[in-house]
């Protein structure tokens, strides 16, 4: 059953690095104590480090204790700490969220591949070291691809599956990412920030204004900055991804999942007609899309984001 849904006006591609903090951790699979718990959210939940296939892999524990877990995956240049606190802790009141960086990403070890399929297959093996056997997850621009990849390999392990800002392969208009990135030199990070996930307009301005601001909130524990050789590997695959594929809408036919598709109206790296596209080719696909939004159009539209995904969850 397919749903498109436009709701009435009422990192995104984070490529911007923030101020880098001395990171903590936990040694892995130590059970959370009472306090531990009680401080899951985005500001004060620990990094802890798990072994995944001889790499320490960072991660973060939001929200709840039981349930089926939501994972993120995060968009091109994106580690823990560039995800908006009022998404992940909106979503962490009602589900368990974990968030993460893959391998070789930001905390992480070991070296990041060149491809959206590597990048799916070392976040299948986090997700099996924590010995989760059925997931929901949670993919943000680049993290859509890599969770595509991730349903249509092992759809066992998945539920539910979230798109926000992403498209299948061929995406309409990813392939002009490097004409996008070189317009936006000189910029100061929020400038970048606005120009890549927001719109003109004062509303949506002021909007993603206030998310970057909330980006920045957590001052201690924080995320190391990602190495130029990862930031190059996924560069890499974005562009391998936006290649023109004939077969991508035919294979995500493939899919079986319950999948929510959410897009801003003016995505500037990946049109919302990529949206469109992928949920006439999904049995069980819901699309909703915000206007006058840009690809962080979830960050724009935290709180009706949050309720839906929390109901599309819950169903």
């Amino acid at each position: 059953m397919k749903a498109i849904r436009k709701i009435s006006a009422v990192s995104l591609l984070c490529l911007t690095l923030f101020t880098v903090m001395t990171v903590s951790c936990t040694e892995e699979n130590e059970p959370p104590t009472v306090q531990e718990v009680q401080n899951r959210n985005h500001q004060t939940a620990k990094t802890q480090f798990i072994n995944v296939k001889g790499n320490a892999i960072a991660y973060r524990v939001l929200g709840k204790e039981d349930g089926i877990p939501l994972v993120l995956l995060p968009g091109l240049g994106g580690s823990m700490d560039d995800w908006d606190p009022a998404v992940t802790d909106g979503l962490a009141k009602k589900y368990k969220v974990i968030i993460f960086d893959n391998k070789g990403v930001a905390s992480s070890k070991g070296i990041t591949p060149n491809t959206v399929q590597a990048m799916a297959d070392d976040a299948v093996d986090f997700i099996n070291a924590l010995n989760l056997n059925k997931v929901n997850i949670m993919g943000f621009s680049m993290g859509g691809f890599i969770a595509q990849r991730i349903v249509l390999t092992h759809p066992s392990l998945i539920n539910k599956v979230i798109l926000t800002g992403t498209g299948p392969q061929g995406a309409i208009g990813l392939s002009n990412l490097p004409n996008i990135i070189a317009g936006t030199a000189g910029l100061s990070p929020e400038a970048s920030y606005l120009k890549f996930g927001f719109t003109e307009s004062a509303q949506s301005i002021a909007e993603g204004k206030a998310s970057f601001a909330r980006v920045q909130l957590r001052t201690t524990d924080r995320d190391l900055p990602l190495n130029d050789a990862t930031s190059n590997s996924q560069f890499t695959a974005v562009l391998a991804w936006a290649q023109p594929n004939a077969d991508a809408l035919t294979e995500i036919q493939k899919i079986k999942n319950p999948v929510l598709i959410v897009h801003g109206e003016n995505d500037l790296p990946v049109s919302v007609q990529n949206a469109k596209n992928m949920a006439q080719n999904l049995d069980q696909a819901e699309l909703v899309i915000f206007p006058d939004s840009g690809h962080a159009s979830f960050y724009q539209y935290h709180d009706t984001f949050v309720g839906k995904a929390i109901e599309f969850l819950g169903k």
